[in-house]
């Protein structure tokens, strides 16, 4: 059986341990915080001080950065980027490659669609069909 955890260099050349998730084999940084029952699959990173909440979904090329929160039951799309202290309500599903800014927030239940991208500091809310509302 391979190791469970992998050791990576960041941008600032510090050595970063990550190890496997065990729901999905996801990569989660030491100092993140992963609920048991989240899935975070093969290929997604979640950074150091993330907080990833029960029924969670974290899809494969997804990237949680530091300080991030999703709520429980959010999905994460592929190739997602959930930015640094953005934080993602309950339910809400962020879609593929979207890009969610540095402190933005996503209010609970909000559908984003694929390709989209939510700048930094914004507060978006939606309907069931993902309709943007007046905040």
């Amino acid at each position: 059986m391979g190791k469970n955890y992998v050791d990576i260099e960041n941008d600032h050349g510090e050595l970063l341990r990550y190890r496997k998730h065990v729901n999905g084999r996801g990569l989660i940084a030491t100092g993140a915080k992963v609920h048991p029952d989240a899935r975070v699959e093969a290929g997604a990173y979640v950074e150091p001080g993330a907080r990833i909440s029960a029924g969670a979904r974290v899809a494969r090329g997804a990237w949680i950065d530091a300080n991030a929160l999703i709520g429980p039951k959010a999905t994460i799309e592929v190739g997602a980027h959930i930015g640094p202290g953005a934080m993602i309500g309950a339910n809400a599903h962020i879609g593929v490659r979207t890009t969610v800014g540095e402190g933005a927030r996503v209010a609970p239940g909000s559908r984003i669609g694929d390709d989209e991208s939510i700048r930094d500091g914004a507060a978006v809310a939606t309907d069931r069909k993902g309709f943007l509302l007046a905040a």
